[in-house]
């Protein structure tokens, strides 16, 4: 067997950073609520941690499985996920959605998982069908069909937040794998059709059960005007702008936020970055974006030095998933979107959304040491040669990256 390469060494570095600053931030965050409800100040900190260390294990696994072998593993990860979201479906649901499994020790969340396995899914049907992935019949049409049930499956829970993100998840690594514009063009307004319809029918029959489908429409009205109703649907939204507002350009201080203190509810979960914003200032919160944008975009120079299509789709899934989610929650703690209810990926508290977020860093990291490799064969095969290969290797473009579109 052939030695492979080592990992991206600012990949891992930049990996290690985000989940400690987030562990380090569910300790501020969460302190008075975990008191108060669990009688134990540290009580999420202790299960972040948990997933942490769980979630390293796991993409320490990942990372030393050439990816190479997901073309195979993918089909029961994927039947596996499938059926997790179908029990999850014949649980009881009560008041609340169906969106999670308890364990005991723990509970998941089938859609996080979902996210990552439709990823691999599609990068491994894609790189299979080739150039008749651009025909619609056999390539784009079954491929949607498996997106459309799976996206169903996850909307039934109801989950709208993990449905958007699972969709445009599955809409990059499609479009990079080079399906035909016109029919995506036309898919998508088949979607937006379905969606006038989905959501029509919520808002003329919302009566019939009083509140239970209303708040997706109140959470678009807060977008619009927080400030008309701060007592009631609004009550976080405002809570996060004040939280802004008291933070300023320098911050509180680390443990100094006063919006935690039962006025901002889960503010270790969707609305941590509201929390970083207050004590940490504008100052904190732009060097935090900025480690984000250079995480997101070494992950991306990973994906395009990848030699093979099939690494290069699933690093770019990868990618994408952490840069829509983190994009929808801080869009919606800020207002620049209406809110839905997503966690910041390595900085919520969250078991699964952590556990998948570093299994998903694991297998970007797996196709880091074979893009690695790649680079050590082509500088080392004479030595007298060895310095022009360097340079080729330095600048050269592999075949398939015009695919990316």
């Amino acid at each position: 067997m052939e030695r492979r390469g080592t990992p991206d060494f600012f990949l891992l570095l930049m990996t290690v950073l985000l989940v400690g600053f987030g562990i380090v931030m569910v300790f501020s965050a969460s302190g008075p609520e975990a008191a108060t409800q669990y009688g134990d100040a540290l009580w999420y900190t202790k299960k972040q941690i948990m997933a942490a260390g769980l979630g390293a294990i796991l993409m320490l696994a990942f990372m030393n499985i050439p990816y190479l072998k997901w073309k195979r593993l993918y089909f029961p990860f994927f039947v596996g996920v499938l059926g997790l979201l179908l029990f999850v479906l014949m649980q009881p649901s009560g008041d609340k959605p169906r969106s999670w499994i308890d364990l005991g020790v723990m509970s998941i969340q089938p859609a996080e998982f979902a996210k990552l396995a439709i990823i691999v899914y599609l990068a491994t049907i894609i790189t299979r069908k080739g150039e008749k992935f651009e025909r619609f019949r056999n390539g784009l049409l079954p491929v949607a069909l498996m997106v459309g049930i799976v996206g169903g499956l996850i909307m039934l829970q109801p989950d709208f937040g993990s449905t958007v993100v699972f969709l445009f998840c599955s809409a990059i690594v499609i479009v990079a794998g080079g399906a035909n514009m016109k029919h995506l063009f036309l898919g998508l307004i088949a979607l937006a059709v379905a969606g006038t319809l989905f959501f029509g029918g919520q808002l003329l029959s919302r009566g019939d059960d009083g509140a239970g489908r209303e708040y997706q429409f109140k959470r678009f009205e807060c977008y619009l005007d927080p400030w008309q109703d701060t007592q009631n649907w609004c009550w976080q939204q405002v809570q996060a702008e004040m939280a802004f507002g008291h933070g300023g350009v320098a911050g509180a201080g680390f443990g100094q936020s006063v919006q935690k203190l039962f006025y901002l509810p889960e503010a270790q979960n969707d609305f941590i970055f509201a929390i970083i914003g207050e004590e940490l200032g504008f100052l904190g919160v732009t060097l935090f974006l900025l480690l984000y944008l250079a995480f997101l975009w070494r992950g991306i120079i990973v994906s395009l030095r990848c030699s093979d299509p099939f690494g290069t789709l699933i690093g770019i899934g990868i990618v994408g998933m952490f840069g829509i989610q983190a994009f929808i929650n801080i869009g919606g703690v800020t207002r620049t979107i209406p809110m839905t209810g997503i966690t910041l990926p390595f900085i919520s508290a969250g078991g699964s959304s952590l556990l998948v977020s570093l299994m998903s860093m694991g297998l970007l990291l797996s196709i880091s040491r074979d893009t690695g490799q790649v680079r050590d064969k082509s500088t080392s095969s004479k030595p007298g040669a060895s310095r022009k290969p360097m340079k080729k290797a330095s600048t050269r473009v592999p075949e398939h990256v015009p695919m990316i579109r």
